[in-house]
């Protein structure tokens, strides 16, 4: 039986950084993201209507949106797999803070300051970004120097975060680490035993919840696992159709699985089935 909520599900992330009597946490971990001159003192939950709100990919992702009492504006997103244009989308929706602020009559365009901020628990496909477990994006000139200041994208990789506790250094590899472990967790690790993620932690407390809280978390984690299950299904046949055409090939067992991610085990199975001697 686990002890604490699953942060990768809709009723978890919200539960942690959605909630009024909660934003503490958030404001912690938005302000281990965000540079100095960015700190957040406080922020509002705002409730944004005018955003699309398509049912499909409200199946991959969930979203928190906020403003800092000093004007910069946040959508804090869990994205649970890959969707179809995923950094297409990202710009779409930041589009919706940034037009919102427009105003009528005489207006300097001045605006205020916003980031997407992705926790993603997944890879992407690009090689190079599979690299990389935080990215963090601004508009640059060809020189690579910062030309504006007020649009900003954060992705974490969660899956690309591999430090163990006593690799921790940062208050950001903190709550890495937390959100990474958390539902597997039976206590609090010694490392995070520390105001911030006493409170993060007694707040994800299963044993806390509300009969009512509770079925609608059991819903939600059905859903997760439910989610990740056909993910990782296609992923598979994804890997065993590609592993089937290499198998045509010169290229070894070993080889193929270097390719397709399956076990050298899985790859002589295959070749034992489809092309045996």
């Amino acid at each position: 039986m686990a002890t604490y909520i699953n942060p990768y599900t809709d009723f978890g992330f919200k539960k942690l950084f959605g909630e009024e009597g909660n934003k503490d946490l958030l404001i912690d971990f938005l302000n281990q993201l965000l540079p100095a001159h960015h700190q957040i003192a406080d922020l509002a939950f705002r409730n944004v209507q005018n955003l699309p709100d398509l049912p499909e990919e409200r199946k991959a992702f969930f979203d928190v949106h906020c403003k800092a009492i000093s004007g910069e504006r946040f959508i804090v997103e869990m994205q649970k797999a890959k969707v179809k244009y995923f950094k297409d989308r990202s710009l779409f929706y930041i589009t919706f803070p940034i037009r919102e602020q427009s105003q009528q009559g005489e207006w300097n365009f001045k605006l205020d300051p916003i980031y997407f901020v992705a926790v993603l628990d997944f890879e992407y496909d690009e090689a190079e970004e599979k690299r990389k477990f935080r990215r963090d994006i601004a508009l640059k000139d060809q020189d690579g120097e910062l030309f504006y200041d007020k649009l900003h994208f954060k992705f974490l990789q969660m899956p690309l975060f591999t430090l163990k506790e006593h690799e921790l250094q940062t208050k950001f590899d903190k709550w890495c680490y937390f959100l990474k472990n958390l539902s597997s967790f039976d206590h609090i690790p010694t490392i995070l035993n520390e105001p911030i993620f006493q409170k993060a932690f007694e707040t994800s407390r299963l044993a806390n919840l509300t009969e009512e809280q509770r079925r609608a978390y059991d819903e939600n984690l059905i859903q997760y696992w439910g989610f990740k299950s056909a993910l990782d299904t296609a992923v598979e046949e994804k890997q065993i159709e590609i592993a089937k055409s290499l198998l045509q090939t010169p290229l070894s067992s070993v080889e193929i699985a270097k390719h397709t991610g399956l076990t050298i085990e899985q790859i002589e199975k295959l070749r034992k089935t489809f092309f045996p001697r």
